[in-house]
């Protein structure tokens, strides 16, 4: 294929990113939910495996380490997270999720579910399993790519 039919690409992905990020935080605000895409990105990672250490999470989440704690912060301060001392090594935190980061999980995941699938409209499962198999190639592609460069 041409060269200019794959220039648009990252254009596209960046583009729909944002659309989606947008419009879930406008769907979030319009709920009066007190909390941002990625915030909620964060207490749901949580949600599913609780009390995981900074570093793990924010590679989870895909967030730099001053931004993750930026948002850790915050979500701390809303009483959804704490800081837990990591038993084997005190200079390390956990992050944990409290009663109400899962109460608000619980809540606030059907309205999340359907904010999801929206984007999803008028698309098949088949779609999907094109689009993420695009897009793992090209991840794999870059991060093999890294790998190669990084033990020149």
């Amino acid at each position: 294929m041409a060269t200019e039919l794959f220039s648009t690409y990252s254009y596209l992905l960046d583009r729909t990113a944002r659309k989606v990020k947008q419009y879930a935080q406008r769907r979030f605000n319009a709920e009066n939910y007190d909390i941002t895409v990625d915030q909620w990105l964060i207490i749901k990672n949580l949600n599913n495996t609780n009390d995981l250490n900074q570093s793990q999470l924010a590679d989870i989440t895909g967030k730099d380490h001053p931004t993750f704690t930026r948002i850790i912060d915050l979500l701390c301060k809303k009483g959804l997270t704490e800081r837990k001392i990591q038993p084997n090594d005190r200079r390390c935190f956990l992050i944990h999720l409290t009663n109400l980061g899962k109460q608000r999980v619980l809540e606030w995941s059907p309205k999340m579910a359907e904010i999801r699938m929206k984007a999803w409209q008028n698309l098949t499962e088949k779609d999907y399993k094109n689009l993420k198999r695009i897009l793992d190639t090209i991840y794999m592609n870059l991060d093999e790519h890294e790998k190669f460069i990084n033990e020149l």
